[in-house]
């Protein structure tokens, strides 16, 4: 049996996002099964905020939700004022644009949440739900970052590994992370999850919710999902 003919059953148990950076990846997300989209440029970079015409082309073109990340340059989490007014102009424009969520993550030097500009970037993101990216990993310990988030109100999602490379690795992490959130935030599984593993990951961790560039299938070839 076809790995994605069985996904497809177990669908309602899982909402599967694709991470992609292009309008053509996020047409073929879609019609592999998506059921959300994270939209970035620059995913050599680890992601970064992608274009005002991007954005416009895919929330027309796209009627699943489309979450954008609001990330303004490669390297650490650790922004300037600067460059938070800067985000705060993004998400302002992205709000305008029919996003149905945006994507960010903001350090201390101490690598821990900066809790204060968290709050203030989700209370201008709102109502759009929030998602806090993998910043969360840089942490020593992501469960703690669960639980500074949660005094930040506002956030709906956090993308995580577990604070390992890959999802199978942290699955221990990623159930302490969960426990942490108490149902208040999702967790958001990533971390090497594929249309090939996300069986195994979502019964490793217990998460509902996964995250990937091949989450549904391969989106850069003419390979139509998983095989």
């Amino acid at each position: 049996m076809r790995i994605l003919q069985y996904i497809c059953r177990k669908k309602f148990e899982m909402v599967l996002e694709a991470c992609v950076e292009t309008l053509e990846e996020a047409l073929k997300a879609r019609e592999l099964g998506a059921h959300r989209i994270e939209l970035c440029s620059r995913l050599d970079l680890d992601g970064l905020t992608p274009s005002e015409e991007l954005i416009s082309q895919v929330c027309a073109a796209l009627a699943i939700p489309v979450m954008v990340m609001i990330r303004p340059r490669a390297g650490d989490f650790v922004y300037t004022g600067e460059e938070i007014e800067g985000m705060l102009r993004d998400i302002d424009k992205v709000k305008t644009m029919g996003a149905s969520g945006i994507v960010f993550g903001v350090l201390t030097p101490e690598k821990r949440v900066a809790v204060t500009l968290c709050r203030r970037l989700a209370e201008r993101a709102f109502p759009l739900p929030v998602t806090f990216h993998k910043a969360i990993d840089v942490l020593e310990d992501p469960a703690e970052g669960v639980r500074e988030l949660l005094e930040c109100g506002g956030i709906t999602r956090i993308l995580t590994s577990g604070g390992r490379p890959t999802a199978r690795e942290g699955a221990a992490k990623i159930r302490e992370m969960m426990e942490a959130a108490a149902g208040r935030i999702t967790i958001l599984v990533a971390g090497k999850v594929t249309c090939y593993n996300v069986l195994e990951i979502r019964d490793l961790t217990g998460a509902h919710e996964f995250h990937g560039r091949r989450i549904v299938g391969d989106l850069t070839s003419l390979a139509a999902g998983c095989r």
